[in-house]
């Protein structure tokens, strides 16, 4: 079944649902595009397989889920640089190219499942590191990913399977 994730056009705020149950999210600054770019602070329309999750050890257990599972370390990173053969993959630091940092100070990476966008084959400039991952608690957007409470996504990952996909919409109907 598919994690349905639905935003109007420059909204940051979206709703997700899978099955009968509805989740808030949040989604990148830019909103929702379909034409995805390096940089541009968008979640990208399409439907994603999901790969893998890592969640931060020292802050809890792994989650109860059928998907993949790793523990981050400290020299966990993913390449955001469009010039690296590394690009949108993840990598080990110290790392010279252009990259983020996964284990991360603020609990948003406490849980991240890596999705299947731009990874099959990876393009240069079509975005990287999109992910699902947990909301900021001042709720602020994303740089593109799409984020839920910890408790909500942690509930999503306990109902998912590697034959699931996260589908993510543009709402052209919304507030019509």
């Amino acid at each position: 079944m598919d994690l349905i994730v639905e935003g109007r056009r420059g909204a940051i705020e979206g709703q997700a649902r899978l099955g009968d149950r509805h989740y808030a999210c949040r989604l990148g600054r830019s909103g929702i595009v379909a034409d995805k770019r390096e940089g541009d602070g968008a979640t990208p329309v399409g439907r994603f397989p999901l790969r893998q999750i890592f969640y931060r050890p020292d802050r809890g257990p792994a989650p109860r889920t059928s998907l993949p599972c790793r523990a981050l370390t400290q020299t966990d990173g993913w390449c955001d640089d469009p010039a690296s053969p590394h690009y949108n993959r993840a990598v080990t630091l110290p790392f010279a190219a252009s990259h983020e940092e996964m284990w991360l100070a603020d609990g948003v990476y406490d849980l991240v499942v890596v999705i299947g966008h731009n990874d099959s084959p990876v393009v240069p400039q079509r975005g990287s590191a999109v992910f699902l991952h947990v909301a900021s608690p001042d709720g602020t957007p994303t740089a593109g990913c799409v984020a839920f409470s910890k408790s909500d996504l942690l509930e999503i990952l306990a109902q998912v399977t590697t034959a699931d996909h996260v589908s993510i919409r543009l709402d052209e109907t919304a507030g019509k």
